[in-house]
């Protein structure tokens, strides 16, 4: 689709067309006159009125044409010049009928310049006058003089209309594909806006969140023995500061955006979750007055190399899961398992908690972030999530993640 500058120019070049084809048959048209009417009397009246013709259209060449339009007033001082250029014009066809072919690139004008009513209008006389003028010159009622500069008009006039219509519905266009693109922006920022507040949402559930609840349960075991241990109070508190520490470099890596903590501490899908896994484990103990979990790590198949955001998803993921487990499940033991298929790696998060119907996920609406924010972390990979769980038998969470092979 062109654009408004590219119709502008295509404007002017059409303009710079029409203009020299007037000076050229206006030149071919004196030079006609001249070669058979040398001699006459009229001849000198045709000579002056050519060249004041077309000094009298150049007058006009340099202004910008292109920006008159039928929906623009017509400025006064165009009126008077137009109507001087098309009298001259008169004058020259009565006293030299050649000088009618000048009329194609008169009417072509009349069409830009003037409203397109006022233009039609004028189309009648100047044909009239050329068909008037020609059958002087054959001297009989030709029937090709008498139809042809009608058709010619009419064509002219056909064309030129079926342009501006259809430059005019490209404008239209184009306003609408602008303002398309504009809305279109607008509402491509609001989903990033809201796919941040997601991913914002989950990280904060799987990291700050944990800990957050990491550091309730160990003051609240400090509190409880602070009178009958102090020293055991306090490593609750050193435990929960660390924890503190690791939540605040958390937060400042996923606001912008980087991995987490542990890989870039580790350097290492499995190392990270080692680290998770002693973490947990740690802090169960440290609170084993509100009730300890064990966290087990195992692995399965041939190690392979995985994307970055592969290694990430997954450690949110296990963090999130584990985070499900110590709140909800009430279980004393997880293991957290990770497998390489070739075509896939799928982790699995099992305890031995009070375990729950699954049944209920698909009847009932997901409540809080932990499952909705693990399939939506899986969903952006195409992978699958599977939950197998029943009352008093555990649960098991599998998440599984396609690998792209070349």
């Amino acid at each position: 689709m062109s654009t408004p500058h590219a119709e502008t120019a295509d404007a002017r070049r059409l303009g710079l067309v029409m203009d020299a084809a007037f000076y050229v048959l206006l030149a071919a048209s004196l030079a006609r006159f001249l070669i058979r009417h040398h001699d006459t009397p009229r001849a000198s009246w045709v000579i002056g009125l050519s060249v004041l013709l077309a000094v009298l259209y150049a007058l006009d060449a340099r202004s910008d044409r292109h920006r008159d339009r039928p929906d623009h007033p017509l400025r006064p001082w165009r009126t008077v010049w137009f109507g001087s250029v098309v009298a001259v014009w008169a004058v020259l066809v009565v006293l030299g009928p050649s000088f009618a072919w000048c009329a194609v690139p008169l009417l072509f004008l009349a069409l830009r310049i003037l409203p397109q009513r006022v233009a039609l209008a004028l189309s009648v006389p100047l044909t009239a006058l050329v068909v008037c003028t020609q059958i002087r010159l054959a001297g009989w009622l030709d029937p090709n003089l008498l139809l042809a500069p009608p058709a010619v008009a009419a064509i002219v006039i056909s064309v030129f209309v079926y342009m501006r219509r259809q430059t005019e519905r490209q404008a239209v266009l184009i306003a609408d594909l602008v303002r398309t693109r504009a809305e279109l922006t607008g509402i491509e920022r609001r989903e990033g806006m809201l796919e941040e507040r997601g991913r914002l949402a989950m990280e904060i559930h799987d990291t700050l969140a944990q800990g957050l609840s990491s550091q309730r349960m160990l003051l609240q075991a400090a509190e409880l023995v602070w009178a009958e241990d102090t020293a055991r109070a306090r490593e609750h508190v050193r435990t929960a500061a660390g924890i503190a520490d690791r939540n605040l470099a958390e937060a400042r890596r996923f606001v912008h955006d980087l991995a987490p903590a542990e890989l870039a501490e580790n350097g290492s899908l499995a190392a990270a979750l080692r680290t998770l896994a002693a973490r947990e484990t740690g802090a169960g103990e440290s609170a084993a007055a509100l009730g300890g979990l064990t966290v087990n790590l195992q692995f399965d198949g041939v190690p392979a190399d995985l994307p970055a955001r592969v290694e990430s998803t997954l450690l949110r993921i296990a963090q999130g899961a584990l985070a499900n487990v110590r709140e909800h499940a009430g279980a004393a033991t997880a293991t957290i398992t990770l497998t390489y298929l070739g075509d896939q790696v799928v982790l699995d998060i099992a305890d031995d908690g009070c375990g729950f119907d699954p049944e209920r996920l698909t009847s009932e609406p997901e409540r809080g972030h932990g499952l909705p924010a693990i399939r939506a972390r899986v969903r952006q990979f195409g992978g699958a999530v599977t939950i197998e769980s029943a009352p008093g038998e555990g649960t098991v969470l599998s998440a599984a993640i396609p690998l792209e092979r070349s």
